[in-house]
């Protein structure tokens, strides 16, 4: 998916628009949850996100979601991450 067809998809599925963000390489984001849901695409790099235990790796192009209130961890690759991201607020 490219950034236009995400924007789109947002659109679509009552989200906000994307919000350009980045990880530094290497740079770990301890688990937390966020009170909203979310949806990422990923643009350069790679991002590894953990939930439940089980990582799994996203590189430019994959798209993934994250529930509000779920339980999850994120990780850059060696080169960084960047992606968009989507929010969509409960309520």
């Amino acid at each position: 998916m490219d950034p236009r067809e995400f924007a789109a998809f947002l659109t679509a599925e009552g989200f906000a628009p994307a919000i350009p963000r980045s990880l530094a390489p290497g740079q770990p984001v301890p688990e937390h949850t966020h009170p909203f849901d979310a949806k990422i695409l990923v643009t350069a790099g790679a991002f590894t996100l953990t939930r439940g235990g089980i990582a799994t790796r996203h590189g430019p192009g994959d798209l993934f979601s994250v529930p509000a209130g779920e339980p999850h961890a994120e990780l850059a690759g060696p080169k960084g991450a960047e992606y968009l991201a989507g929010r969509r607020h409960k309520g």
